[in-house]
């Protein structure tokens, strides 16, 4: 059984990440959909931005699930 998704254990950890892993969690992203950006779009952004995106991909991923 794979364990409970928690949004505060989510928020918490990808407020840790660096940009260099926010990227590669983005391009390797597994859900429902595809995340589909250019490595210029990414190196470009802000980390906060890629920190949004990462979270509301998860977010969206889990609700599609439930």
């Amino acid at each position: 059984m794979a364990p409970e998704w928690s949004f505060e254990q989510a928020t918490t950890a990808i407020a840790r990440m660096k940009k260099s892993e926010l990227k590669k969690r983005i391009m390797t992203f597994k859900g429902r959909f595809r995340l589909d950006f250019t490595d210029d779009y990414l190196n470009d952004a802000t980390t906060d931005r890629l920190r949004h995106i990462l979270l509301a991909a998860m977010i969206n991923s889990h609700m599609c699930h439930n």
